[in-house]
């Protein structure tokens, strides 16, 4: 058996997001029936460096599955793009060693999420948030400085998630203003449900002036969801990167 390594990407609007479930559209169930399709019949399980939400994109989602197909790394992609949908496709395939896992292995993970400030766009609907308010970017990067390092971030996680630790360390977060688009950039080693949902929410009320930029310290510190803001929808969000050793 060969292990496979595959980036993707998908445009996750007409998803009920990347985790099979049944009788509904995922991402992940569109990649197996695919490879149900080059293995004539056979099942392939498809296993990702983590799950994204319905309406969630993913520029550079990764993926591994298990093969005894002897198919060259350079044409897996041409494949399985084939028998995929418009709104999945495969960028790139290598054959990696069985010890790396899609999920396990991650070092550090990427999120990006666009925050529209312009008029409503009618061709952007799916892909930003539009949020059409004055906002303090200045005040919104030294609130963003508050949840980098190591901590405690209950309060930026769904109350739903059964995970008992809530720890995790974040490496860089930033917001950048482009125009009338802000992109926030969030770099970690991984992230709890609704994390960067909440922490983009939360940080558009400190750039409304509803919240002061040094709150972001009380908040982590009471470890209470509802100290947080509202959680921002899930189409401005995108799995931008995920990093491993090598």
């Amino acid at each position: 058996m060969r292990r496979i390594k595959c980036t993707i990407a998908y445009d996750g609007t007409h998803f009920a997001g990347y985790q099979i479930q049944q009788q509904k559209r995922t991402v992940q169930g569109e990649l197996e029936r695919a490879l149900s399709i080059i293995h004539k019949g056979q099942f392939v399980r498809v296993y990702a460096s983590g799950r994204t939400d319905a309406t969630v994109h993913a520029y550079g989602q990764v993926i591994h599955f298990d093969t005894p197909l002897a198919i060259p790394d350079e044409r897996w992609p041409k494949a399985l793009n084939a028998l995929l949908p418009d709104d999945v496709i495969v960028k790139e395939a290598s054959e990696v060693s069985p010890s790396f896992h899609a999920r396990f292995s991650v070092k550090k993970k990427e999120y990006r999420y666009r925050v529209w400030m312009g008029e409503k766009n009618v061709f952007l609907r799916h892909y930003v948030y539009h949020y059409p308010y004055k906002l303090h970017v200045t005040a919104m990067n030294e609130a963003l400085r508050y949840v980098i390092g190591t901590h405690d971030f209950t309060s930026f996680c769904s109350a739903k998630t059964e995970i008992d630790d809530k720890v995790r360390t974040i490496y860089e977060a930033e917001v950048i203003q482009e125009g009338e688009e802000l992109i926030f950039r969030l770099v970690g080693n991984g992230f709890l449900y609704n994390m960067v949902r909440i922490i983009v929410g939360t940080v558009l009320e400190v750039g409304r002036g509803e919240r002061r930029a040094e709150e972001m310290k009380t908040i982590l510190q009471q470890k209470n969801r509802s100290a947080a803001g509202k959680t921002a929808p899930g189409h401005g969000l995108y799995l931008w990167h995920v990093s491993y050793d090598n």
